[in-house]
């Protein structure tokens, strides 16, 4: 039997109340409440935090880490930036508002970053490590060992999971697995390993596998057309969100919360849950993705439509456009875990032949997957090999996932 690491679970209501009572730190920033992996602020000299206005800092690491970094987003996000290749990595990357420090301490800078998770109310987060080397090629040898030690058989599976939380529906808690849970994963249990990121206490959420895939895809055929940038020990950090979807077609939202799970005529294999704390959803446990989102297109009524990915603006108080489907019955929360947006219900296409199928482009604006932590990002003149095999890899597990 192998050790597969620490998972860590607790009510929701539990780990709120702790998130609120956390002290303010530097003009009301906070410790980022779901931090999955990396340096954690606290705990490691540097660390991330939450800014007011709803974004992410990430503290400067020492030189030459630090500066490296700062240079990759100055150098992407550079506003006579020309070239195409850069641009459209862009869109892979969390957007970029420069640095940022406390008046209390000037010296302390820290990247601002767009946050994510923002835009989902109960986030399923993963965090995973890219590449068969998780050292860059002027580590030293002690380095080098420290970090093969660490996790063996990175060279042969090109990505590590460094950590993940996810939201169960039906026990309504996050489970938290740590790196030491993704170190323990072999070859023969990465697959198993990797799937309890998807499943929610009740069902496999095949649907955001299927739009995590077309996300990856989308990453490896950036790195196949390009070769003027080498990332070693970067990660990609994959969000979805942990509320069940809404009731498949031919069955309706029953009503306000008042009304109890008893009045609701339910079908045989249906159960009756709870949808953000407002209104009670039937839903069958086996219910496919045609039938999700043919009730996306039956049940939704269009309003404005905002940015389908939550970006903050620039301005002096960046906010999260709160556009959204709207479907009747459904009510605006703010939710206690700092993600207090509504959830944002993209329009789902008939597809072809009139079944409620959606594109795989609309299925994929509700997972987000961005590319993260460039302290080790170097120049090339050839294509990154250990990056593009570790995407290649990492698809064809949640391939294996999906069809399992």
């Amino acid at each position: 039997m192998v050790n597969l690491g620490t998972c860590l679970s607790g009510s929701v209501k539990e780990k709120n109340a702790q998130g609120g009572s956390q002290a303010a730190h530097l003009n009301g920033c906070v410790p980022l409440s779901h931090q999955v992996a990396g340096h954690k602020y606290g705990v490691d000299k540097v660390g991330i935090l939450q800014h007011p206005d709803g974004t992410v800092l990430k503290q400067l690491q020492p030189p030459p880490r630090g500066p490296r970094e700062m240079q990759f987003y100055s150098k992407i996000y550079a506003e006579d930036c020309g070239d195409p290749c850069l641009l459209d990595l862009q869109r892979h990357l969390p957007k970029y508002f420069g640095t940022w420090s406390s008046p209390e301490s000037p010296n302390e800078l820290y990247l601002k970053l767009e946050d994510v998770t923002r835009r989902f109310q109960k986030p399923c987060i993963m965090d995973v490590k890219i590449g068969q080397k998780s050292y860059d090629p002027y580590a030293s040898q002690e380095k080098r060992d420290q970090q093969i030690k660490k996790y063996p058989l990175m060279e042969e599976i090109g990505f590590l999971l460094l950590g993940m939380r996810v939201y169960k529906v039906n026990s309504d808690e996050y489970h938290s697995y740590d790196q030491h849970y993704g170190r323990g994963l072999l070859k023969d249990t990465i697959k198993d390993g990797l799937s309890k990121f998807f499943s929610n206490g009740r069902s496999l959420r095949k649907d955001a596998i299927a739009a995590s895939i077309l996300k990856v895809q989308n990453i490896l055929r950036w790195f196949e057309g390009q070769s003027q940038l080498t990332f070693y020990a970067s990660s990609l950090l994959f969000v979805y969100e942990g509320l069940p979807p809404p009731s498949p077609e031919g069955h309706v939202f029953r009503g306000p919360p008042e009304k109890s799970a008893a009045d609701a005529c339910c079908e045989p294999n249906e159960e009756v849950l709870e949808y953000n704390n407002n209104i009670q959803v039937a839903m069958p446990l086996d219910y496919s993705l045609s039938t999700m989102y043919a009730m996306y297109k039956k049940g939704c009524t269009r309003g404005h439509h905002g940015n389908a990915t939550g970006a903050i603006t620039t301005g002096p108080n960046p906010q999260e456009d709160n556009s959204t489907w709207k479907c009747s019955g459904l009510v605006s929360a703010a939710q206690p875990n700092g993600n207090g947006i509504k959830a944002q219900l993209e329009e789902a296409g008939v597809g072809e032949g009139g079944r409620g199928e959606p594109h795989p482009e609309q299925r994929a604006s509700e997972v987000e997957v961005r590319m993260i932590d460039f302290a080790h990002v170097f120049p090339s003149e050839s294509q990154d090999r250990g990056y593009i095999y570790g995407l290649k890899h990492l698809l064809e597990v949640l391939q294996q996932i999906l069809h399992q």
